[in-house]
């Protein structure tokens, strides 16, 4: 059994979210944050196999902030979100659900989420048109006189921030 924490500051949709999965008897959702704080306090407590984390959080915080203290406890995250990020953040998250899904939506998610986790090669055909996974940093094009990099996460965020502000 999958156990996982729900990280969503709308009460009403996260007990949806909790529905649907468990909709599923092999998913329980162990518990529900509403904001960075109570995240890392379900994850250390209930210790879960897997987040679903929202962006936009209570009190300030983000999805981004709890995926980073959630990975600190070893708890790998999948974002739940409105808009997904517009470049993938595999140091953060496994992937991106976009809302509004479906409980199938969800369920395949949740089983390519755990295929992932437990290291097995995903056969799943029909994936979600909403879900995108992220996988490892694609081998960058060579440039002449370019040297590529990683932009840094501090870098990707700040320019995921910008774009959201207008």
């Amino acid at each position: 059994m999958l156990k996982i924490l729900v990280v969503e500051d709308d009460a009403h949709l996260a007990s949806t979210v909790k529905y649907l999965i468990e909709d599923n008897p092999r998913y329980r959702v162990v518990a529900i944050a509403d904001d960075s704080e109570s995240a890392v306090a379900a994850g250390t407590q209930h210790q879960p196999h897997l987040a679903l984390v929202d962006l936009q959080l209570a009190r300030g915080s983000t999805g981004f902030s709890v995926a980073v203290r959630l990975g600190e406890l070893n708890v790998p995250c999948l974002f739940v979100s409105g808009r997904a990020p517009d470049f993938p953040m595999p140091d953060l998250a496994l992937g991106c659900l976009t809302k509004p899904f479906t409980a199938e939506d969800a369920h395949r998610a949740l089983a390519l989420a755990e295929d992932k986790l437990r290291g097995r090669d995903s056969l799943r055909m029909r994936l979600p048109l909403n879900l995108r996974i992220y996988d490892e940093p694609e081998e960058m094009l060579e440039v002449r006189g370019f040297i590529p990099s990683k932009p840094s996460l501090r870098t990707r965020l700040g320019h995921w921030i910008a774009a959201h502000q207008r």
